[in-house]
């Protein structure tokens, strides 16, 4: 795009040193359609920073015997049907329930398709096994899914008021809110853009799903959440809510995870940190065991929050003399880069050209999916759309964020198997 930084999507971004004043800086518009700039007051969609206020949520549930931390999950969800799966599973990702958004999507819903954080449970609960075993970690919305589920169980309340009440309203929170219906007016929202070939579009749609994500807020509440957390911090070697739910290792070495945060224990960087990307936002909510705070909020899909972040701390950490605002300064300007455009979806336009080798389905996992070979590529196909997977062994393809594995020594494909990021062992055999 070649507008000036401050006529495109943009930043909000705070740093808080211990016994210091916050330093914001905020940059970029909240509302193109608008022109409303970015301030101080402008509320973001923070994704999955979510998680550690839900995992507090019922961390304090459990204080108040409402529950058990080891209790069965399917003793509050009567629904589940695998039983050896605990609360602290879901707190912790260790309950090998596949991410249901990920299942959906193979349905290939459309962007403006509109579905529920409880269409996504019921699909969950099809599940009747762990996809992967007991004790490994696969990050999953579905766990977070179940756990606001729970909350408004034993709370007899929405999980909106029960946050507003036990945690926004304590502590000074009074422009964060989860979002639970796309129709529901948020204050001072801003909209989230991703550039294209034509300009710039929105990137929202009509979803919401209060638990693991769906939080809106801002950098100065979000400070004041991580305030919050050295009352849960006992000493600099034992994290937050560390007595409660373990760290064990998570998806992103050598980082750790328990209770909605990841934590890296690293000696000389003991630091509990969440990002989230939702619908063109991303967040990152970052606190060390020193105190240090970094918040960084992005409504441009093409400006990641975690990348500011990242290199906020090296400048920090590199030049402890730094001030706050010429690292922000720094920072704002050293990621910002020319956005992305979206490409179009592939479509097949000479159809001839391929084999068709079948359609197959799965009981875990909504429609179905058709297969094509041409030359050395497969195409799966769902609903219209194609993805073109590409060889990367002996049966074995590549696609966006999965790969997908025929059976050895076989002519005709009879079923394969299909490993989302977030859904693996997805078995899929010819209708």
């Amino acid at each position: 795009m070649n507008a000036a930084p401050d006529e495109e999507p943009g930043l909000s971004l705070l740093v808080h040193r211990p016994g210091e004043e916050p330093t914001l800086l905020h940059t970029g518009v909240a509302s193109l359609e608008h022109g409303l700039p970015i301030g101080p007051d402008t509320t973001f969609n923070v994704g999955s920073v979510a998680k550690q206020i839900t995992a507090h949520l019922i961390l304090l549930a459990a204080h108040d015997d409402l529950l058990r931390l080891d209790q069965r999950a399917a003793d509050l969800l009567p629904r589940l049907k695998i039983s050896d799966v605990n609360v602290s599973d879901l707190v912790t990702h260790r309950s090998g329930i596949r991410d249901a958004e990920s299942l959906l999507s193979l349905a290939g819903f459309r962007d403006l398709d509109h579905y529920t954080a409880d269409d996504l449970r019921t699909l969950a609960y099809r599940q009747d096994q762990r996809a992967v075993p007991e004790g490994r970690f696969l990050y999953s919305n579905t766990n977070y899914l179940f756990l606001a589920e729970i909350l408004e169980t034993v709370h007899r309340t929405t999980l909106p008021d029960l946050a507003r009440h036990r945690v926004f309203g304590p502590l000074g929170m009074h422009s964060t809110h989860f979002k639970t219906e796309p129709r529901q007016v948020i204050p001072r929202a801003a909209s989230a853009y991703q550039a294209t070939h034509h300009g710039w579009r929105r990137t929202e749609v009509p979803v919401t799903l209060p638990g693991p994500g769906t939080l809106w807020t801002t950098v100065g509440d979000l400070d004041r959440w991580l305030a919050h957390l050295p009352q849960h911090w006992r000493h600099p070697h034992q994290l937050p809510w560390q007595e409660a739910v373990g760290y064990e290792p998570s998806d992103h070495a050598p980082y750790l995870y328990g209770a909605g945060l990841y934590a890296d224990v690293r000696p000389g960087r003991t630091a509990v940190f969440h990002y989230g990307h939702e619908q063109g936002f991303s967040a990152a909510a970052h606190v060390e065991a020193s105190g240090l705070r970094v918040i960084a909020l992005s409504n441009n899909a093409g400006l990641s929050a975690d990348r500011v972040t990242a290199a906020l701390l090296r400048d920090l950490h590199q030049q402890p003399t730094l001030a706050p605002k010429e690292a922000l300064v720094r920072a704002a300007a050293r990621e910002r880069s020319p956005s992305a455009a979206v490409q179009d979806q592939p479509t097949l336009d000479d159809f001839g050209q391929h084999t068709e080798l079948g359609t197959f389905a799965c009981d875990q996992a909504p429609g179905s999916l058709r297969l094509t070979r041409r030359a050395d590529a497969l195409h799966l196909w769902r609903r219209g759309t194609c993805d073109q997977l590409i060889a990367t062994g002996s049966g074995i393809y590549a696609g966006n964020g999965y790969t997908l594995t025929l059976p050895s020594g076989t002519g005709q494909v009879d079923r394969f198997t299909l490993d989302l990021d977030r859904a693996p062992g997805l078995s899929y055999i010819r209708q």
